[in-house]
């Protein structure tokens, strides 16, 4: 596994770097791998800049995000075709994006449950999904399906507005049989999205992700979710507030799926409110930058260095050195959290919005690995003298995850294509000679 952050101390990573002299003596084990596991509606988004007339033709509401049909997805597909509209194609879905961007940071394995059709052309939306996601996800545990998996038609408007079409096909049809119980019990965290949950009467996925759940709670592997949509949590907030309880370790959501969740608008509150529930809390809220929030223990709580910052909870980061813990492996817990900007500023052209919240998750469950594989490598490690969720500080999660975010909302595709630089060129030279 490459290592989280930049850092160049020869005591962190790699694990298995010994003295050559004293690997000649000493039968030196194999590291033992680690991995994450995501559950995923496998689909393709196409993107398209269109008029006003075509969303009202289609009875798609402004802003929305509406379940069309097989038909309606087919005609839509071939007037944007016809017409030139279309923009840009990349494999989609909340889990794909977040651990393919995985793979790509932390250079490993992640394993993601879908479905897959059978038959696939060349060209098809199959094949397209194939061809984006990197080949470190191990996609073996897809159940294959007669029929196309899901499109999502992202539709920009003039004005920058995004309306987004879903035309199912058979991304749903994932059935609790194709959930591989020794992966995900084997996995360092099960990533889930709260689309899982609405699937339609028939339709196998929920039962599948809650089989999954199962698996998890059962072996104390971690279970991540990420919220997806303000609007279908604005539905029944009460029934989310209870299934995370009930379910979640760490919820990542933006400033407006915590508002529908919590009834907080302002990003700081709305992730205090649901430590309620959760045991950490990633929220992105746009130009202001991002938040993490969780616990740890009192008496190893560490004082940030970095200027005390203002907020509804004032000087909320000054535990921000600290690291992350489940609530009920602290003695005495404390709630910590960390804030920080927008990575110098934000891009100077923001080419795509979408996937930038997962590729912050992406970030924050690589730190979350990068723990438990040096918890199983190095087990005498001081770092482990209590129960750790993550490697890092809150306030180093935050680095990592808002520069991922800011790599994703430079490039179109919701997909990193390559890691982070090993140097950044905006930072000086002495950073790296400390």
């Amino acid at each position: 596994m490459k290592f989280p952050g930049q850092r160049k101390s020869k005591h962190y990573f790699p694990v298995n770097t010994r003295d050559p002299l004293l690997e000649q003596l000493t039968q030196q084990p194999q590291p033992k791998q680690t991995y994450i596991s995501g559950i995923d509606q496998t689909l393709v988004d196409i993107e398209a800049k269109v008029a006003e007339d075509l969303l009202v033709r289609y009875q798609l509401p402004k802003g929305n995000s509406t379940l069309i049909d097989d038909a309606t997805a087919h005609a839509l597909y071939e007037e944007l075709k016809r017409d030139n509209l279309i923009s840009d194609e990349f494999a989609g879905g909340t889990i794909g994006n977040t651990v393919h961007n995985y793979s790509i940071l932390a250079d490993d394995r992640s394993v993601l449950f879908g479905v897959m059709s059978k038959s696939i052309e060349v060209g098809s939306y199959a094949y397209r999904y194939l061809c984006h996601t990197s080949s470190k996800v191990d996609l073996n545990h897809l159940q294959p399906v007669d029929g196309p998996i899901g499109r999502c038609f992202t539709l920009i408007s003039d004005c920058g507005e995004r309306t987004f079409a879903i035309s199912k096909g058979a991304m749903d049809k994932l059935t609790p049989d194709f959930i591989d119980k020794d992966v995900v019990q084997g996995s360092a965290a099960l990533v889930l999205t709260a689309y899982l949950m609405r699937a339609a009467e028939g339709d196998g996925m929920s039962q599948a992700a809650l089989k999954a759940i199962e698996y998890a709670k059962a072996a104390d592997v971690p279970v991540v979710l990420t919220l997806g949509t303000r609007f279908l949590i604005q539905e029944d907030p009460e029934w989310w507030q209870g299934f995370i309880r009930d379910n979640v370790t760490i919820l990542a959501m933006n400033e407006d799926e915590g508002e529908a969740l919590t009834g907080f608008a302002d990003p700081l509150l709305a992730s205090e409110a649901a430590l309620e529930w959760c045991d950490m809390v990633l929220t992105t809220a746009g130009p202001i930058g991002l938040y993490t929030a969780g616990y740890t223990e009192d008496s190893d709580k560490r004082e940030t260095s970095h200027t005390l910052l203002p907020g509804a909870i004032p000087e909320f980061n000054r535990f921000e050195f600290s690291r992350p813990m489940r609530k009920r492996d602290c003695r005495e817990p404390i709630k910590v959290y960390a804030h920080i900007s927008p990575y110098m500023g934000g891009p100077e052209q923001i080419r795509n919005t979408n996937g930038a919240g997962d590729g912050a998750l992406s970030a924050l469950l690589h730190d979350l690995a990068a723990n438990n594989f040096h918890k199983v490598n190095v087990p005498g490690s001081s770092k482990h003298r209590n129960e750790g969720l993550c490697y890092s500080s809150f306030s180093q999660i935050c680095k990592y995850a808002n520069r991922v975010a800011y790599e994703v909302l430079a490039q179109h595709s919701p997909r990193l294509s390559r890691a982070l630089p090993e140097r950044e060129d905006s930072l000086e030279e002495s950073y790296w000679e400390r």
